[in-house]
């Protein structure tokens, strides 16, 4: 432990990013309960909901299809299917038609060619290959370094590799943020001009929406800390 901390004298700008990802999931679980248990006016389900949105745009060919788990819900704009999770599937509540319609506005970006969205897909293959590499040469090479069998010099030359991985994996959080907002943005505009929620709902809908929001936000500030200690490491290893 001591030989890591001194490789990473930095390791307290993890915090931030720990707090803040922490505060959203709290603020994410409470906002999706409680409006979880609220009936929507309409009486739609979120599928039912999502279908509504997905044909007056012109999108009968994407499917709504119901996948595992708890907060599963999200757009393959490979296979432009949009699928929900259970709860928001079968769900007729305030919280179901929020998130299923945020999904449907992704569909509705897709259709528009909304260019952050397009960077975003472009980006997917290549986040997912230096994510996994950031981690293994960080993983791997702190303990190495931390233990003695890989001297500092050496893993300095290779930090070079991590952080540009790193790079990548936070170029995509700042791509997804927009993309984010903006699929809240049109969610909320359909479903008050479809009628689908009235009035007195469009703030419970709104709440959901803001804190899922904030777990991206926070995505984003873990990355760019993560980014910016690894820098400070490097160059503290090339002072040395």
């Amino acid at each position: 432990m001591i030989g890591m901390m001194l490789i990473d004298p930095f390791w307290w700008l993890m915090v931030p990013g720990l707090l803040l990802g922490i505060y959203a999931q709290i603020r994410l679980s409470s906002a999706y309960g409680r409006y979880i248990r609220q009936p929507a006016e309409s009486g739609l389900s979120g599928a039912e909901a999502a279908r509504m949105l997905l044909d007056s745009a012109g999108l009968q060919d994407v499917p709504v299809a119901m996948v595992p788990g708890e907060l599963t819900d999200h757009y393959d704009p490979v296979k432009r299917a949009l699928f929900l999770s259970e709860a928001n599937f079968r769900g007729r509540s305030i919280a179901a038609l929020g998130v299923a319609a945020h999904e449907a506005g992704h569909a509705l970006q897709h259709k528009a060619a909304y260019a952050p969205l397009q960077i975003r897909m472009m980006l997917v293959p290549a986040t997912n290959f230096a994510s996994k590499a950031a981690f293994l040469i960080l993983g791997v090479g702190f303990m190495l370094t931390a233990i003695g069998f890989l001297s500092v010099g050496l893993f300095a030359k290779i930090l070079p590799l991590a952080i540009g991985a790193y790079a990548v994996v936070t170029l995509f959080q700042l791509v997804t943020l927009p993309v984010e907002y903006d699929a809240s943005r049109r969610a909320r505009e359909h479903l008050v001009r479809a009628r689908v929620i009235s009035g007195r709902e469009v703030g419970a809908v709104q709440d959901v929406l803001n804190a899922a929001a904030l777990t991206y936000v926070a995505a984003l500030v873990t990355a760019v800390l993560e980014l910016l200690r690894l820098i400070m490491i490097a160059r503290s290893l090339d002072d040395r």
